[in-house]
């Protein structure tokens, strides 16, 4: 009997063997699939988001009515866009435009100002901020930045062209966050000055992107640390922030490596990274009482939705309830792009807020 059941068992063994083989096979040609599909994903993806960038950057850039200085720097300046159809009975609100570019001085507030333009024919009055930005990296590393739109001069038929993708640092700590400060308590008596149709008691900051983090930066100036030099006593006077696909949380954007790693870049390096993040982080400043939407498209590869969701999972702990308007089939670019739908959403999201 035992030489039976020793027979069987030898007889059983190749048996065994070939059924392991075989789900190895299986599990083997499941996971190549898996990774047909994923690459297959990921190149959709970026054929869309070029697709979709080069829309956004096709438009002829748009002349302001009249600048005006916030600084002596040449980048501490503003442009005013009057409303194009105004009322004369009714000031309009006022939209202040933050662009974005990943905070690197090859993109500047050029690329944003068809947005800055759809929006004054929408009825407001807009102010469009430039800023000081990061410029060449001395030891560029990573390999070029991931082009995020920005023109550095027109493109054919004076369209507005994305600059090409070279080593740049992210931002300058502090000269980004004093001039965004330093813009912004200017305003009021600028508006005033040079753009007599906008109501300045009716503000609110819509940015893209790095800009998108200015903007919620800019509201919680009244809860940075008391040794900020930009801290405010108050909260600012604004009827709301309208962050689109904002670099809103740095620990997950740093994560994600969000940009190449902008937001590292901005605080000045992986050496003061966690030391600065209470100055400069929006998911650490909350809540703001100020209201905040945030717009968001659900394919976004350049700032994905994941950052978007820290920060107003951040808010709802801190017993503040932010919106979080989503997308579909929408990525970066289409929230600054007049030719999108999603930009009409973003207008409707300020217009919410502004009248």
């Amino acid at each position: 009997m035992q030489d039976d059941a020793a027979a069987r068992d030898d007889a059983d063994e190749p048996a065994a063997e070939g059924e392991a083989a075989a789900r190895r096979d299986d599990d083997g040609r499941r996971e190549a699939e898996g990774r047909r599909e994923a690459e297959g994903r990921r190149e959709a993806d970026a054929r869309r988001d070029a697709a979709e960038e080069a829309s956004a950057f096709s438009h002829p850039p748009v002349d302001p009515d009249v600048t005006a200085a916030y600084g002596d720097h040449p980048d501490q300046v503003i442009d005013f866009y009057a409303p194009r159809e105004p009322d004369p009975a009714v000031l309009a609100p006022l939209v202040v435009v933050l662009h974005g570019g990943a905070w690197r001085a090859p993109y500047d507030r050029r690329h944003i100002t068809p947005f800055a333009d759809f929006l004054a024919r929408r009825g407001f009055a807009v102010a469009n901020v430039e800023y000081r930005r990061g410029g060449p990296d001395p030891e560029p590393q990573g390999g070029p930045i991931p082009a995020q739109g920005g023109p550095v001069a027109p493109g054919p038929a004076g369209r507005v062209a994305a600059p090409p993708a070279t080593g740049a640092i992210a931002g300058r700590w502090p000269d980004t966050f004093d001039d965004i400060a330093a813009a912004l308590d200017a305003l009021p008596a600028l508006v005033r000055e040079r753009l007599p149709q906008a109501d300045p008691r009716r503000v609110v900051v819509a940015g893209h992107s790095a800009g998108g983090h200015l903007a919620l930066w800019a509201a919680a100036r009244h809860l940075l640390p008391a040794d900020a030099p930009w801290h405010t006593d108050r909260p600012a006077p604004l009827r709301g922030v309208v962050a689109l696909a904002p670099i809103a949380d740095f620990q997950v954007a740093e994560k994600l490596d969000v940009c190449a790693g902008a937001a590292r870049q901005l605080l000045g390096g992986e050496t003061h990274f966690a030391e600065r993040l209470p100055y400069a982080d929006p998911a650490r400043l909350l809540p703001t009482g100020i209201a905040t939407t945030l717009v968001q498209g659900r394919t976004d590869i350049i700032v994905p939705q994941a950052v978007a969701e820290a920060y107003a999972d951040a808010a709802a702990k801190a017993g503040e309830v932010v919106g979080l308007t989503l997308l579909e089939d929408v990525g970066h670019f289409p929230l600054i792009d007049p030719a999108a739908d999603a930009c009409a959403v973003v207008a409707e999201e300020i217009a919410q807020l502004a009248w």
